[in-house]
């Protein structure tokens, strides 16, 4: 699949592509299973969800029929994780900071300001710590497939002033997801953050039922927030990304043989869209900007200075203990 930049800041061919997604394709599937996500059908997560679902139902010559239903067409993240829990939905990719609520373990990747640059990311997420992280997913009687999808590094953007140093954000109304992590780092940081779920944040930024939110450029660009934020100030703060979730129950109903073609493919089409988010956020800033969003940058050091000032790296290494910390500043550094 020729992924081009067109398609996926302007959408071309998006309304074929939804339609292609939610067509029940052959009658004779096996295993007919949902994959559902939060994004929308313009992020590369979905144009190599549809490469994927396709190479899957070739290969197993139509046995295996993954439906995709994109953008929240299922419900919120936590509507969505109650549903793959119980079988309602086979597949799901979720964050592992909101999937922390069930599996503490799996926010580890998103401490605040640990990793400097995607080497430091993969060589984490694809080495020691993904494997600890994917084990403790287990214990939920869910699987994870080997390769983390990326989200990217976030970004904080707000409609009323850029944010140069943690001062900034004192008091403000950030938006942030449903997740312990998150609230605890910008309380740290001084600011008001508030929990909404993913659907509603373009309609909470644009009623000013919050002043700013944080996230990576793709999903900027891609969920329009432009449209109601005006400063964008590249923080780096956290590196998120997608574990591509099954239902264990679900998993182990396919046959080993189909199972190593399904995370074969799986597993193909995240390093694929790791490439393509990267390639993205590379041209982003400068089409975000043309759009009419004003960017800044910003320094780590500071950020990271009051987060150890407010006790946050001590916090979250007695949560997730010894153990799980060491593995990660193997990757990342000495953080607390």
């Amino acid at each position: 699949m020729n992924i081009t930049r067109r398609k996926l800041l302007t959408g071309a061919g998006a309304g074929a592509l939804a339609l292609s997604m939610g067509r029940a394709f052959a009658q004779k599937a096996e295993f007919k299973y949902k994959y559902a996500n939060n994004l929308p059908v313009t992020h590369p997560m979905n144009l190599r969800a549809k490469e994927m679902a396709d190479a899957i139902r070739a290969e197993t010559k139509g046995r295996v029929d993954i439906q995709i239903f994109p953008n929240n067409q299922l419900g919120s993240d936590t509507d969505m994780l109650s549903q793959l829990r119980s079988g309602g939905i086979e597949f799901f990719t979720l964050s592992g900071l909101i999937l922390s609520t069930l599996v503490p373990a799996a926010s580890i990747n998103g401490i605040g300001f640990a990793f400097a640059d995607y080497d430091q990311v993969w060589k984490a997420m694809d080495g020691d710590l993904g494997a600890y992280v994917r084990a403790q997913i287990a214990k939920a009687n869910l699987v994870a497939m080997d390769k983390i999808w990326d989200n990217g590094f976030r970004q904080i953007t707000t409609s009323t002033k850029p944010i140069l140093t943690p001062a900034d954000l004192k008091g403000m109304k950030l938006r942030v997801p449903p997740s312990p992590l998150w609230t605890s780092m910008f309380e740290a940081l001084g600011a008001a953050p508030v929990s909404i779920n993913f659907a509603e944040v373009y309609s909470a930024l644009q009623t000013k039922v919050v002043e700013g939110q944080e996230n990576p450029l793709a999903i900027i660009s891609t969920a329009k927030l432009y449209e109601v934020q005006k400063y964008c100030s590249l923080t780096n703060h956290m590196w998120d990304g997608f574990w591509f979730l099954a239902n264990g129950r679900a998993w182990e109903r396919l046959p080993a043989d189909l199972r190593a073609i399904v995370s074969k493919h799986v597993n193909a089409a995240g390093v694929k869209e790791r490439v393509d988010v990267a390639e993205l956020n590379a041209t982003l800033q400068k089409d975000l900007a043309a759009k009419g969003l004003v960017f800044n940058q910003t320094k780590a050091d500071s950020f990271r200075g009051q987060l150890r000032k407010a006790g946050f790296y001590a916090q979250w290494k007695a949560k997730y203990g010894d153990e799980a910390w060491a593995i990660l500043e193997r990757s990342t550094g000495k953080l607390a």
